[in-house]
């Protein structure tokens, strides 16, 4: 039998469960009892119930990244804004400045205007 899409073995044998429940509780099919057959999907669904927990918390973290990523952007802009305006430690155009990761102003080229036309 061909592997189908985790989606759709999931369903197949959920419905196989189902109707043979239903239908046929008490017949073996391929060597097994309905309760072999649920003992041998049990794994599989277990693993199923762990992606959806983690797929849960995976989501949840994102939110909280974001959340702090929004409060670390507000500190970071308060703080880059203050070594710009500190002559101390060269302001705008100083060493700190530019380890931060920003083009101090004596390094940054002048805006060229295009001719018009």
């Amino acid at each position: 039998m061909a592997t189908l899409a985790p989606n759709l073995m999931e369903e197949k044998y959920q419905t196989t469960i189902i109707a043979w429940e239903t239908l046929a509780p008490d017949k073996s099919f391929g060597g097994m009892t309905l309760v072999q057959f649920k003992a041998t999907v049990k794994p599989s669904q277990d693993a199923r119930q762990r992606i959806r927990i983690l797929d849960t918390q995976m989501t949840d973290a994102i939110k909280d990244r974001e959340t702090g990523d929004e409060a670390v952007a507000e500190a970071l802009e308060l703080v880059v804004n203050g070594v710009r305006a500190d002559k101390t430690v060269g302001g705008a155009d100083g060493a700190l400045y530019k380890e931060m990761g920003y083009v101090p102003k004596s390094e940054r080229k002048p805006r060229t205007r295009k001719p018009a036309g």
